[in-house]
């Protein structure tokens, strides 16, 4: 459960009046095709490279308008708001250095959320609890108990969420999963994703901070620490902060590419409503590679093999990356494109005889969408589930969580994924975090 600070609520109800104006369209938008209250008004929190991008993807589509942004480095606040401004050519887009504010407006639809990990659920479980639609990047959660939180919170308040773990509306990995799931490399016996490693401790030094950065904010439910550029880069920096590599605010790359090929993994078996029900360490306990998770059936996932996302089954195997996809059927490639700067071979022509030879009466067709915002905003149109919704991002989170913490504490867990939690082996406080002050989930 969210608890508020007395500021919290200061900030609920400095809003709550801003909100109770007449909100008033941004006039560029009064000749487009969509009528102006036909638009879905959505506010950015979270205004880094990769939210720079999603800012730009959603003002693309004719359905949705930005109206606010909201990041506690000024420049990159006010660089939101003027990419907006300049796009609808006025100065309605609202800037926010706190984000509590712009969850508070009652005229924002749905709320795309950029920020690093450790935030990810507190500003999703917020804006859910507001009446709010949710577009967060992956991993939705930082931790296990939070995808639990998620999951409710969707629930309760009958919302539309899409994770940002865009692989879904790709071609290439959906056709994995369907000669997967329609038995063409036979039984599956081993899986394997191709990712970095686990989360590290963070222990880099303090640095000067510098005026413009409300780094306790940043902070927020995370540990306290002195101030990094390496964490959170000045401005608009042009690259992925290393953030994602410490614990405290990410989760290495198991988190971070786990959201991506992990979920494909879970695609493929058709675990999306399930998960791993065992982790088994490296025997060695200095390794980053080499853990694995365990599936029903007694089907392991090899962490750091393979290529992306793999699956090996009794009649062959099917490799997938971006731009990538191979099926062979015992030793032989029977079509694909197996390295992406292959000139030669078009991705585009080998699924569709991917499709064509193998699945063209397939029983098992998967969730198809061919782009990943249109996806969501088409769900919150008709309101039934996009392609990566709360239960998808939050399962997949729980998958990366266990794999972690089996690096973290070098034991094997033995894990329920009907009630999520532990049968054996495994230790409540792995569950979640001590979150500071009063941002907690």
């Amino acid at each position: 459960m969210i608890k508020p600070s007395s500021s919290s609520r200061r900030s609920f109800l400095k809003a709550s009046a801003f909100a109770a104006a007449p909100f008033i369209l941004p006039s560029g938008i009064w000749s487009a095709e969509v009528k102006p209250n036909d638009r879905i008004a959505v506010g950015f929190i979270g205004m880094g490279k990769q939210a720079r991008g999603l800012q730009s993807r959603f003002m693309g589509e004719k359905s949705a308008v930005c109206v606010a942004v909201s990041d506690c480095d000024t420049t990159r606040r006010e660089s939101a708001k003027k990419r907006a401004d300049d796009k609808y050519k006025n100065q309605d887009c609202q800037a926010y250095a706190d984000f509590r504010e712009l969850i508070a407006r009652k005229d924002i639809d749905a709320v795309c959320i950029g920020t690093p990990d450790h935030w990810h659920a507190y500003q999703t479980v917020a804006a859910l609890n507001a009446g709010k639609d949710v577009y967060c990047e992956k991993p939705l959660t930082h931790n296990i108990h939070e995808s639990i939180a998620v999951m409710k919170a969707v629930k309760k308040n009958k919302s539309i969420l899409q994770t940002g773990s865009m692989q879904r509306s790709s071609r290439e990995f959906r056709v994995a999963c369907e000669l997967v799931r329609n038995g063409v490399i036979g039984k599956v016996e081993r899986t394997a994703v191709n990712i970095g490693g686990p989360g590290i401790p963070c222990d880099l030094p303090t640095e000067k901070s510098e005026p413009g950065l409300d780094w306790e904010m940043w902070v927020g439910p995370g540990p306290m620490r002195g101030y990094s550029s390496v964490l959170s880069p000045r401005g608009d920096h042009n690259h992925f902060p290393n953030w994602r590599n410490y614990k405290e605010y990410g989760g290495g790359m198991v988190c971070d590419w786990g959201a991506h090929m992990i979920d494909i993994v879970q695609w493929g078996l058709g675990m999306d409503d399930s998960g791993p029900v065992a982790t088994i360490p490296n025997a060695d306990p200095t390794a980053m590679s080499g853990a694995q998770l365990v599936y029903a059936g007694d089907i392991p996932m090899l962490h750091g093999a393979g290529k992306g996302a793999s699956f090996y089954g009794t009649e062959g195997r099917v490799e997938c990356h971006r731009g990538v996809i191979g099926l062979w059927l015992g030793d032989k490639l029977v079509a694909g494109k197996t390295e992406r700067n292959d000139k030669n071979v078009d991705l585009n022509k080998e699924l569709d005889k991917l499709e064509n030879d193998f699945l063209k009466d397939a029983k098992v067709k998967l969730y198809r969408s061919e782009s990943h915002i249109p996806d969501f905003l088409n769900s919150m149109k008709t309101r039934k589930k996009p392609s990566t919704h709360e239960i998808i991002g939050a399962r997949s989170a729980i998958a990366c969580h266990l794999l972690n913490q089996t690096y973290y504490n070098q034991t094997a867990i033995q894990w329920d994924p009907k009630k999520n939690t532990f049968a054996k082996g495994g230790d409540p406080k792995w569950l979640t975090r001590e979150y500071r002050g009063d941002w907690s989930v």
